[in-house]
């Protein structure tokens, strides 16, 4: 992962870390229950544009190099487990 990245993915996770534990303490504080779904909706929000952001990485650079070095059974596989991330990500 290029440290860029990195450090943007490091400092989003930092801040869903912060939202959970608000959400423990909302739990915690009988908060109504309909708000306490909704920050879990936030919350579930915020980890797919993590995970959006790392598999963007993944492609333009781990893909993109199987591609470019002609080595059918690296791209097979990459391309493999790219679909295989995305349908477990669907569901």
């Amino acid at each position: 992962m290029r440290e860029e990245i990195k450090g943007s993915c490091l400092k989003r996770l930092k801040r869903i870390e912060g939202q959970i534990r608000g959400l423990a303490k909302m739990v915690e504080d009988d908060r109504y229950c309909i708000d306490v779904v909704t920050q879990i909706g936030a919350a579930r929000a915020a980890l797919r544009r993590v995970e959006e952001e790392v598999l963007r990485d993944h492609v333009a650079h781990c893909v993109e190099h199987a591609i470019s070095s002609g080595d059918k059974a690296d791209q097979r596989r990459k391309i493999a487990e790219l679909m295989d991330v995305i349908g477990r990500a669907e569901r």
